[in-house]
Formats: structure tokens, C-alpha cells, sequence
């Protein structure tokens, strides 16, 4: 019945002495005199007073362009009024003024007869003005106006368009990293792309969204980029959001749910590139323990071979020593202590006490404290891991001709000038919001071992970019906490 009211609503709008509202709680009206389809669009554009309001109505007039029997008379007005409002909204609502602008240039292309009355209001003009604010607008735009700015771009930057577009792709979502790319293939610069594509993978500068995007359209043009470096870059991407669990998450489920995902990967690929990869994977935070036995059994199920890495070399991998300050080494070990004295013990005692209650299999408090008691195992069975490995220091002479860790990064970058600093410490010190960052993740990694006046590539917030070391200087010391200090006491006497 829905198709047939559809239907009918078409013909009452086309007889004329019907009016058709547009909320469905409103009656069917009724009219005297008929109006004709175009007059009723015309009035339905004028009684529209917001933005948004003004681009359906106009949707709905080239729809049924047509219908209008002298559409230079009668459409002119609509055109300034739409150029109007465009000008109007652009400083507060760009992306309205952008979906207005669109959709004049569709009138203006449907009529020949019509013209602009606003002579220097272009598409690529306003991209132009509002290049700074672009990589917000666009997620707001419906994706096929958002495709049209994006195939603007050349024209609006001209030779920078490309630079701009890739600017685009690191600080946007899956669906315009996807118009970019579409756009790069229609304009024939797609080698292009998949160069720059190929770099950020290597620099494990690709950002999640980017990765997400690749690995769905991996059966296609970018079938050369899933490769081993692909599974590490996602790592990178992985650990560098872990504090913004939407990215990070997405990223995560689709290795984890794409059954096929890492056999494309590490298809034809040597065994040595494997097993550098499968290091990787073992010492990532990022995953629990039985998630990364998943993805390691189905790297093992394709190089046999490296099983004794999960075995026998796995040890070897755990002990890799794990630089961390002295504060964060203490408050990990009591973290570890809570666990055993107090958690670990209480959570016993609720076992026991559900167990009371009887008949398990209807046993609530037993089903959720035996739960919790996995959680809390698994939480001892990661810290003691993470013990195991951890060194402590307080960041004492560290060596300020190259970044190292305990040194203090200036940076400019290079497109705006602007410098940033950040602290490289160890691997548990991150505070992003003061700059202090652990010399695991991505820009700690980028910038290791790099020394004044190298020029490095930093994926950030807004989007990769290349950044000049101005200057290293030693971090302040870690002060060892009393407790701390003993410990290390104990190791080294135990040692």
C-alpha cells in the first residue's frame, strides 16, 4: 500500500487542487481553485525560512523542472534568494552554504535561461575560503555534494590540490577517506595516491579510519598494499587510539571479525617478514592474552614453522626489557599488590559464599564472581608480565644528540611554522594532553634517534604532516619513590 499512496500522492500534487503537506500528521487539503505543481513549489520555497528548509524545497524544483512553463520569470528569484542565503550562512554554517551553492549550479545547469546574480559566488571560490574549516564540513555533507567538493578541489588550490586532499584523508572518516580516493582514480591519479598511501603504512603514520578503508576495498586497485606492514600499521594505529575507543575499536573488531584479513596479508610473503610481524603482534599492548593467540594461531596456521615463537619463543619475546620511570614502576606494583592482597582474596570470598547459596546452574552471584575472578587473573597474569619486563630509571643524562628517551623534542612544522614540544619517556608515562608521550607510540617511534634539523613525517589529530626537530634537551628526573627505590635494591641483590 505504501508504492500505491506514493503513487497517488503524485497524482493529487499533479492535479492541482490538492495540497499535500509534508508532516504526516497534517490533513489533505482541499482546494477551490487548482494551483499549478510549479506555483506550489515556488510557494513551498518561499514559505521556507531555514537553510535547510530552503535546500529541499530547491531539491524538489529541479526535480520537476519541468513543470515550469517560463522558468527564466519564474525561477530568477529563486536563484538570488538561494545565492543569498549561501552568503549569508557561510561564516556559521558553511556546509549549509556549500549544499545551497550545489544546488544552485544544478538549477542553473537544468535552465540555461537562468543566470547568477552573485557573478564571483563559485563552488570553488568558497572552497578556497573555507579550505582551513573543509576537513570539518565535509563529514556533514551528504556524500554525493561531498564528493562534488572534493572533485572541485583541483580547480579551487590548483596545484596544491593533491597535498590538501591527503591532508584530507588523515583527519577524516572511512566514507570521505573513500570520495578522496575515488577522486584521485577519476582524475587518474591513483599511483599517486597509492604512493602516499604506501608511505604511511611504512611510517605507521595511516590513521585508523584510512586502514579501515583499505582493508574493506582490498580486493581491488590497492590489492599491492595489503601486505605484513599493513598488520603493523594497524597495531600502531591501534595503540596511538587507544585512549579514543571509537577509532580504536573499529579497527580492532574488523581484524578480529575479517577471518581473511591477515591471510591476505601475508600472502606469497617470506617467512622472515612473518616472523619479524608475528614479534610484533606478541608485544603489543593493545590486544588481551587469548585475543592475540587468535591472531597468532592464524599467522602460525600459514608458517608452521613459527609455532615455537608462541611455545618456546614467546618467553624470549616477553623478556624483551620494557624502559619505564620509576613512579610508573611503582604504580604498577601496586596496582599488583591490590590485586593479591585485597581484590584477589575478596573476590574468593565471594565465591564461596555464592557457592552457598546453592544450585549453581541458577546462580547468579556465583556466574558474576567467577567472571570477575577471570578478570582479575588475567589482570595479574598482564601485570606480571609487564613487571617482568620493566627497567626502571629516572631519566638520568640521557643522551641529547639524538632523541632518546628522557629528552625533551621541540618541532616545527613545516607547512605553518608552528612548534610543538614533546616529552619522550617510558613506555607507561603518556599524558597526551601535556605532550608527554611514551617512546612506543608512533611519534615517539618517528622521532627516536632523529637529531636537529631532521625533518620527520608525524601522523596527528589533523592529519600527517612534516615536522623539523628544533631542538633536544634532557627531561627532568623521575623521582624514585622510597618503595621503588627498595625494590630496585631487591632485583639487584637478587640478580
Amino acid at each position: 500500500w505504501k508504492r500505491w499512496w506514493e503513487s497517488a500522492k503524485k497524482l493529487l500534487k499533479k492535479d492541482g487542487h490538492f495540497f499535500i503537506p509534508t508532516k504526516k500528521n497534517e490533513p489533505i487539503e482541499l482546494r477551490s481553485a487548482p494551483v499549478s505543481q510549479a506555483d506550489e513549489l515556488i510557494a513551498a520555497f518561499n514559505r521556507a525560512r531555514r537553510p535547510k528548509e530552503q535546500g529541499a524545497a530547491l531539491d524538489q524544483i529541479i526535480k520537476l523542472a519541468d513543470e515550469f512553463k517560463e522558468p527564466d520569470k519564474q525561477l530568477q528569484p529563486i536563484i538570488a534568494a538561494i545565492e543569498n542565503a549561501a552568503a549569508r550562512n557561510q561564516k556559521l554554517h558553511p556546509e549549509l552554504s556549500f549544499e545551497l551553492l550545489l544546488g544552485r549550479d544544478d538549477l542553473l545547469a537544468r535552465i540555461p535561461q537562468l543566470r547568477t546574480t552573485h557573478v564571483g559566488l563559485t563552488l570553488a571560490k568558497m572552497i578556497a575560503a573555507e579550505e582551513p574549516r573543509l576537513m570539518s564540513i565535509l563529514p556533514n555533507l551528504p556524500a554525493t555534494k561531498e564528493k562534488r567538493i572534493l572533485q572541485a578541489l583541483p580547480e579551487a588550490l590548483g596545484e596544491r590540490w593533491m597535498k590538501y586532499a591527503l591532508r584530507l584523508m588523515y583527519g577524516n572518516n572511512a566514507r570521505v577517506v573513500s570520495q578522496i580516493a575515488k577522486v584521485f582514480a577519476e582524475l587518474g591519479e591513483e599511483a599517486e595516491l597509492r604512493a602516499a598511501i604506501e608511505r604511511s603504512i611504512r611510517e605507521h603514520s595511516a590513521t585508523s579510519e584510512m586502514l579501515i578503508w583499505l582493508c574493506k576495498e582490498r580486493d581491488g586497485a590497492w590489492r599491492k598494499l595489503i601486505t605484513p606492514d599493513l598488520l603493523t600499521a594497524i597495531l600502531a594505529a591501534v595503540e596511538r587510539d587507544q585512549h579514543r575507543e571509537s577509532r580504536a575499536n573499529r579497527l580492532r573488531d574488523l581484524v578480529l571479525e575479517d577471518r581473511e584479513l591477515i591471510a591476505d596479508m601475508f600472502a606469497g610473503a617470506d617467512v622472515g617478514v612473518a616472523r619479524d610481524t608475528l614479534r610484533r603482534l606478541l608485544i603489543t599492548p593493545v590486544f588481551d592474552e587469548l585475543t592475540k593467540r587468535s591472531l597468532l594461531a592464524r599467522i602460525v596456521k600459514l608458517y608452521p614453522e613459527l609455532e615455537s615463537m608462541i611455545t618456546g619463543g614467546q618467553r624470549e619475546e616477553k623478556a624483551a626489557p620494557l624502559v619505564v620511570s620509576w613512579s610508573s614502576l611503582a604504580r604498577r606494583r601496586a596496582e599488583h599488590e591490590e590485586l593479591v592482597k585485597k581484590k584477589i582474596p575478596e573476590n574468593t570470598k565471594e565465591i564461596a559464599l555464592a557457592r552457598s547459596y546453592g544450585d549453581l546452574s541458577e546462580n547468579f552471584e556465583f556466574k558474576a564472581a567467577k567472571q570477575m575472578q577471570a578478570v582479575l587473573g588475567r589482570r595479574k597474569a598482564e601485570l606480571e608480565q609487564m613487571l617482568y619486563r620493566a627497567r626502571g630509571t629516572a631519566f638520568e643524562n640521557p643522551d641529547t644528540s639524538h632523541v632518546s628517551i628522557g629528552t625533551i623534542v621541540t618541532v616545527r612544522d613545516s607547512d605553518s611554522g608552528k612548534e610543538e614540544t614533546y616529552t619522550i619517556l617510558g613506555a607507561w608515562d603518556g599524558d597526551p594532553e601535556r605532550h608527554i608521550i611514551s617512546y612506543q607510540t608512533a611519534i615517539g617511534q618517528a622521532l627516536m634517534g632523529h637529531k636537529v634539523g631532521d625533518v620527520v613525517t608525524l601522523n596527528k589529530d589533523e592529519g600527517a604532516g612534516t615536522f623539523e626537530i628544533v631542538s633536544i634537551s634532557a627531561a627532568p628526573i623521575d623521582q624514585v619513590p622510597v618503595e621503588a627505590a627498595d625494590a630496585a635494591t631487591v632485583d639487584a641483590v637478587n640478580a
